[in-house]
């Protein structure tokens, strides 16, 4: 019976499959290949698929020697105590160096030191320059200028007789009201004269 031949174990992997579906199906390699390319035959293609083979498992065994020399390298360091952040300066430093020997880096700086000097050389460059020099000597004059006038207005203002007036008024005041202090001062401090008598207490003992 068909029934008979499924698995009845309900746990089994292969419950509910027929034995006719577990059998091996061949597979034609002819058809699963990729057809050939247009324009090779099939002795260059097999040739092509050799060669591929062949760089593959090359690369594979770069791969398995690169690890191991990783590992050593890493075991390296670890005993001569150098730590992740002394290797990423390595690196900077390296790739620093590494980018201004390069060819274009260097073309670049000999680009942009021809630029300056075509821009250092040019009359436009040159009329600038010479224009903001003399407009910082002529800003420097004019402050001077401002800074002497100034003066001489205050000199002639304290020669002027109106503030002579006003100066000699001010020490007028100033001396006035510092004999006034003193002449209150020596009041409060005179000792008693003969005839003044402290007051006598009558009161009865």
């Amino acid at each position: 019976m068909e029934s008979a031949s499924q698995d009845i174990n309900l746990n089994s992997p292969n419950k509910g499959l027929g034995v006719s579906t577990m059998t091996d199906v061949p597979v034609d390699s002819t058809s699963a290949r990729a057809s050939a390319p247009e324009g090779l035959s099939p002795a260059e293609e097999e040739e092509l698929r050799a060669e591929l083979a062949k760089v593959e498992e090359e690369i594979g065994t770069l791969r398995q020697v690169l690890a191991a020399k990783e590992r050593h390298c890493g075991e390296l360091k670890r005993k001569l105590g150098l730590t992740p952040l002394d290797g990423l300066k390595q690196n900077l430093s390296k790739s620093w160096h590494d980018v201004q020997v390069s060819n274009a880096y260097v073309k670049t700086s000999e680009k942009l030191g021809e630029w300056n000097d075509k821009v250092t050389q040019s009359d436009f460059y040159k009329k600038t320059q010479e224009t903001l020099s003399q407009a910082g000597q002529k800003t420097s004059a004019a402050l001077s200028n401002v800074g002497s006038v100034i003066s001489r207005k205050l000199g002639d203002m304290r020669n002027s007789a109106t503030f002579k007036s006003f100066e000699d008024r001010v020490g007028t005041i100033k001396s006035r009201m510092v004999g006034s202090r003193e002449n209150s001062t020596d009041g409060l401090h005179s000792p008693s004269g003969p005839g003044d008598q402290p007051p006598q207490d009558n009161a009865p003992f």
